[in-house]
């Protein structure tokens, strides 16, 4: 298989066969959770579900002051991380005109040197991340084959993403190829592995909020 032949096969086939298990294998993992249904409240209803649901993602998603100060490293770097992530995805000009041709749907994009920087920090923090995590006597316990796994495909896309657009080492049908290839693992394992808790978490914090909301009580 030639350089362009690798290309075509990871922008045609190859992101075929990772949407249609990334979308379905999403689909299925969030159909489990909603199926599973609840039993009936039969308490007197004290509040309103879907403001304390609400409140609660918000919430939930700004460290509490105690939380911080035990694990400052891990709360500041995973934020980084993700709001890193985030940018490098959803506001780099090719990754927009690309969800552009596929969904006719575009935004503004930030400035490319921007997006490069934010890349390398996101790729810092991913390595302080697993540097830490051995090095913890705790985490380095807890962690298992998962974890590496989430983490390694986590990380692929943006060195890769990063060295295919500095054209690092090979020629450039080939450095994109092997960026794409890596997104492409990282759809085909995310509904799959604990990367499923980027649409979850949504999920469980209104529940844990709309419960409380509803029995008057803070979440």
């Amino acid at each position: 298989m030639t350089e362009i032949e690798f290309l075509n096969w990871t922008r045609g086939t190859g992101l075929q066969i990772a949407t249609i298990i990334f979308v379905g294998g999403v689909v299925i993992r969030i159909l489990e959770i909603l199926l599973l249904g609840r039993k009936a409240n039969l308490a007197e209803a004290k509040g309103s579900e879907m403001s304390s649901g609400l409140k609660t993602i918000v919430s939930r998603s700004i460290p509490h002051a105690d939380t911080f100060k035990r694990s400052s490293f891990v709360v500041v770097s995973g934020y980084i991380f993700h709001i890193g992530l985030f940018v490098t995805i959803f506001l780099f000009a090719p990754h927009i005109l690309l969800i552009k041709d596929l969904t006719g749907i575009s935004w503004p994009s930030v400035p490319t040197p921007i997006v490069d920087a934010v890349a390398v920090i996101s790729i810092i923090a991913l390595l302080a991340i697993i540097a830490h995590r051995f090095n913890h006597p705790v985490q380095k316990y807890l962690t298992n084959f998962e974890d590496i796994l989430v983490w390694f495909v986590t990380i692929a896309p943006l060195i890769t993403g990063y060295i295919a657009f500095h054209r690092i080492g090979m020629s450039g049908p080939m450095l994109l190829g092997i960026h794409i290839l890596s997104v492409e693992l990282l759809m085909v394992v995310f509904p799959f592995t604990k990367l499923m808790h980027a649409f979850t978490l949504f999920i469980a914090r209104w529940y844990t909020g709309a419960i409380s909301g509803y029995r008057g009580v803070e979440s």
